[in-house]
């Protein structure tokens, strides 16, 4: 293989998009739609792509267009995606690690406590060990409140449980239910669960590789561990907060529930736009004001190295720190008791404004080819840049060149912010000399 295309800022789309072009051929098959018929190249290449990116944005009805196997098939996808995704981007991780210098490896060791940097078969086991086990636990609570409370019979509940935990656990968003969560607004015994799901899968693996080997002493965890939990504690509370407030009276949403369901799905969506991507209210009749702190909130994702989508936390929190020092004039960003290289500041700013300008020229594409509002094209081209896959309804409606728009998004936010970060990290160098210092004007 040309060594082009052995780099992992390379290798990693490559692979994805190989798989997408086979699950798009399964899901073209005849067998994979319930009706018989092969489905249309637009749609398989969509579902296969938003799948696979554990997205969950959908033009046709996963429950009634699909069939039995297309259903594997999603699940399938679903499944490697979210694997591969926790799996190359701790690799890829420990990877630039191990490509910097002898003395910056060990003093990054000493102060972060990072993965062993050559230990790649306990990375995986402990990505595969944590999948299956979360993703077993899960359907298995599923199953038997589908089978007990719900009525379903076993194989329904078990296949329905397994779908939903897969999903959920990779952030992914799909369900074989055509109204999603909806039906389940009122049993906290199913959303619970599924948000657990949600927050596991999407908390990124260094942070559950930290708290494994130290769950009673914090004070060992790394600054990645620590500014990923406090932007957590930080952002769903927030998120919580905001749906209350302005979906409370909101007959369309939570103003038809009693309190206490009201409070329940608004932690829900709060969760759930953080990558989830399920929804247990119409998110079409959400006010404009939480549409918009919705979006923000969809961008900033959940943790890196997991199966969650966004810039992460960790990128936003690194935003904030160097912006709080700029304020204060300090010359460095400190939390916890450490200082942010400027490397990964630089890195930071880097991929927020990729993000920002990806979502820019996003819409204003959608804009061009759909007839939709601004509020809808801006909200679902967040949701597919940032992977998550909550909408305002208007997927279906959009032309074939819409949804390719959607495709590539989906794509690139995947893939791209892991590809993008090693890319930056990998070129870093010195050079010889230095130009002259000069200050333009800012601000």
């Amino acid at each position: 293989m040309p060594s082009a295309l052995t780099h992992p800022a390379r290798l990693v789309p490559l692979a994805f998009l190989l798989v997408i072009m086979l699950g798009t051929a399964l899901l073209m098959l005849p067998v994979a739609r319930a009706d018989g018929g092969g489905a249309p190249f637009v749609t398989a290449l969509f579902t296969a792509t938003s799948a696979l990116c554990v997205t969950g944005l959908i033009v046709q009805d996963t429950a009634t267009y699909w069939s039995a196997f297309g259903h594997v098939v999603i699940l399938a996808l679903v499944q490697v995606g979210g694997f591969g995704i926790m799996s190359a981007a701790t690799l890829l991780s420990m990877l630039v690690t191990r490509r910097l210098r002898l003395s910056t490896r060990l003093t990054a060791q000493a102060e972060s406590r990072a993965l062993a940097l050559g230990d790649v078969t306990a990375v995986l086991r402990l990505v595969a060990v944590v999948a299956l086990v979360a993703q077993a636990s899960l359907a298995t609570m599923l199953a038997l409140r589908l089978r007990l409370a719900h009525g379903e019979a076993w194989e329904d509940a078990l296949w329905n449980g397994a779908f939903h935990a897969v999903s959920a656990f990779n952030n992914a968003g799909f369900s074989t239910y055509s109204e999603g969560m909806a039906r389940f607004a009122l049993d906290p015994l199913i959303l619970l669960p599924v948000m657990l799901g949600v927050l596991l899968g999407g908390i990124g693996m260094p942070v559950l590789h930290d708290i494994r080997r130290a769950p009673r002493t914090p004070a060992r965890w790394s600054l990645h561990t620590k500014l990923t939990l406090a932007g957590s504690a930080l952002l769903l509370p927030i998120g919580w907060a905001a749906t209350l407030l302005y979906e409370w009276g909101n007959p369309a949403t939570l103003g038809a529930l009693d309190p206490a369901a009201r409070v329940l799905n608004a932690g829900f969506h709060a969760v759930m736009m953080r990558s989830g991507g399920f929804n247990a209210v119409d998110v079409g009749q959400m006010t404009d004001q939480t549409l918009g702190v919705t979006s923000a909130l969809m961008l900033i994702g959940g943790g890196s190295a997991g199966t969650a989508g966004g810039i992460k936390i960790t990128t936003f929190v690194i935003m904030l720190l160097l912006i709080l020092a700029e304020v204060r004039g300090e010359p460095d960003s400190v939390a916890f008791g450490r200082r942010v290289s400027p490397e990964v500041q630089r890195q930071a700013v880097t991929v927020v404004l990729l993000a920002v300008g990806m979502v820019g020229l996003g819409t204003l594409l959608l804009l061009s080819l759909a007839q939709v509002h601004l509020r809808d094209a801006m909200f679902e081209v967040v949701s597919a840049f940032a992977t998550v896959g909550l909408s305002t309804g208007i997927t279906g409606q959009l032309p074939p060149s819409a949804h390719l728009l959607l495709v590539a998004l989906m794509f690139v936010g995947r893939v791209g912010t892991i590809t993008v970060a090693t890319a930056l990290a990998l070129r870093g160098r010195r050079n010889p000399f230095r130009y002259p210092e000069e200050r333009p004007i800012v601000g």
